[in-house]
Protein backbone atom coordinates (compact mmCIF):
# COMPACT_ATOMS: atom_id res chain seq x y z
CA UNK A 1 0.00 0.00 0.00
CA UNK A 2 1.30 2.86 -1.32
CA UNK A 3 0.41 6.08 0.50
CA UNK A 4 0.29 9.48 -2.02
CA UNK A 5 1.93 12.33 -0.48
CA UNK A 6 0.00 15.22 -2.30
CA UNK A 7 -3.05 13.07 -1.21
CA UNK A 8 -2.15 13.69 2.19
CA UNK A 9 -1.12 16.72 2.16
CA UNK A 10 -4.75 17.88 0.42
CA UNK A 11 -6.38 16.24 3.06
CA UNK A 12 -4.69 17.51 5.94
CA UNK A 13 -4.93 21.38 4.38
CA UNK A 14 -8.95 20.22 4.25
CA UNK A 15 -9.12 18.68 7.91
CA UNK A 16 -8.92 22.45 10.00
CA UNK A 17 -12.18 23.57 7.93
CA UNK A 18 -13.87 20.38 7.56
CA UNK A 19 -13.67 20.30 11.39
CA UNK A 20 -14.64 24.19 11.87
CA UNK A 21 -17.50 23.84 9.20
CA UNK A 22 -19.10 21.05 12.00
CA UNK A 23 -17.27 22.41 15.22
CA UNK A 24 -20.74 21.56 17.38
CA UNK A 25 -19.96 17.92 16.47
CA UNK A 26 -16.11 18.22 16.96
CA UNK A 27 -16.79 20.11 20.17
CA UNK A 28 -19.37 16.77 20.99
CA UNK A 29 -16.99 13.87 20.01
CA UNK A 30 -13.99 15.23 21.94
CA UNK A 31 -16.19 15.81 25.03
CA UNK A 32 -17.66 12.44 24.70
CA UNK A 33 -13.44 11.44 24.35
CA UNK A 34 -13.17 13.13 27.80
CA UNK A 35 -15.55 11.29 29.30
CA UNK A 36 -14.48 7.81 28.05
CA UNK A 37 -10.64 8.70 29.57
CA UNK A 38 -11.75 10.10 32.48
CA UNK A 39 -14.13 7.25 33.00
CA UNK A 40 -11.50 4.89 32.81
CA UNK A 41 -9.00 7.09 34.80
CA UNK A 42 -11.88 6.19 38.08
CA UNK A 43 -12.17 2.84 37.08
CA UNK A 44 -8.60 2.08 37.23
CA UNK A 45 -7.44 3.99 40.24
CA UNK A 46 -10.54 4.07 42.87
CA UNK A 47 -12.88 1.10 41.91
CA UNK A 48 -9.93 -1.18 41.02
CA UNK A 49 -8.00 0.10 43.93
CA UNK A 50 -11.26 -1.11 46.10
CA UNK A 51 -11.41 -3.73 44.53
CA UNK A 52 -7.67 -5.30 45.20
CA UNK A 53 -7.83 -4.02 48.56
CA UNK A 54 -4.48 -3.02 50.69
CA UNK A 55 -2.61 -6.18 50.70
CA UNK A 56 0.21 -4.08 48.33
CA UNK A 57 0.15 -1.50 51.59
CA UNK A 58 0.78 -4.37 54.17
CA UNK A 59 4.28 -5.06 52.33
CA UNK A 60 6.97 -3.47 54.29
CA UNK A 61 9.36 -1.12 52.34
CA UNK A 62 12.96 -1.99 52.64
CA UNK A 63 15.09 0.59 52.71
CA UNK A 64 18.93 0.59 51.93
CA UNK A 65 20.83 1.53 55.11
CA UNK A 66 23.95 2.40 52.63
CA UNK A 67 22.07 4.97 51.19
CA UNK A 68 19.94 5.92 53.99
CA UNK A 69 23.35 6.73 55.98
CA UNK A 70 24.80 8.91 52.98
CA UNK A 71 21.87 10.70 52.87
CA UNK A 72 21.46 11.16 56.16
CA UNK A 73 25.20 12.78 56.51
CA UNK A 74 24.65 15.32 53.87
CA UNK A 75 21.91 16.48 55.59
CA UNK A 76 23.74 16.95 58.74
CA UNK A 77 26.56 18.74 56.70
CA UNK A 78 23.66 21.14 55.25
CA UNK A 79 22.53 21.58 58.64
CA UNK A 80 26.18 22.48 60.23
CA UNK A 81 26.72 24.71 57.33
CA UNK A 82 23.13 26.58 58.11
CA UNK A 83 23.84 26.97 61.64
CA UNK A 84 27.53 28.29 61.54
CA UNK A 85 26.09 30.99 59.17
CA UNK A 86 23.40 31.37 61.36
CA UNK A 87 25.93 32.59 64.27
CA UNK A 88 28.64 34.11 61.96
CA UNK A 89 28.97 38.27 62.60
CA UNK A 90 29.34 40.59 59.59
CA UNK A 91 30.87 43.70 59.81
CA UNK A 92 29.17 46.58 58.65
CA UNK A 93 30.69 48.38 55.61
CA UNK A 94 28.68 51.43 55.89
CA UNK A 95 29.86 52.28 59.89
CA UNK A 96 31.46 55.79 59.81
CA UNK A 97 32.17 55.94 56.58
CA UNK A 98 28.86 58.37 55.94
CA UNK A 99 28.52 61.07 58.20
CA UNK A 100 25.14 62.15 59.51
CA UNK A 101 23.75 65.57 59.05
CA UNK A 102 24.96 67.89 61.43
CA UNK A 103 28.35 65.94 62.15
CA UNK A 104 31.91 66.29 60.95
CA UNK A 105 33.09 63.71 58.54
CA UNK A 106 35.87 61.10 59.87
CA UNK A 107 39.51 61.61 58.95
CA UNK A 108 39.96 58.54 58.38
CA UNK A 109 37.99 55.46 57.32
CA UNK A 110 38.22 52.34 59.65
CA UNK A 111 40.31 49.61 59.15
CA UNK A 112 43.11 52.12 57.56
CA UNK A 113 46.11 52.44 59.60
CA UNK A 114 48.55 55.44 59.57
CA UNK A 115 51.83 54.86 57.18
CA UNK A 116 55.00 56.00 58.89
Amino acid sequence: MKVDIKQLKKFLAKLPWTIAERAFFACLFLFVLALIFGGLSFYKYNILAQKIGFEALNQSLLLKEETYQEVLTVWQEQEKRFSEADSKEYPNPFEELVPFPGEEAPEEAPGEEEED
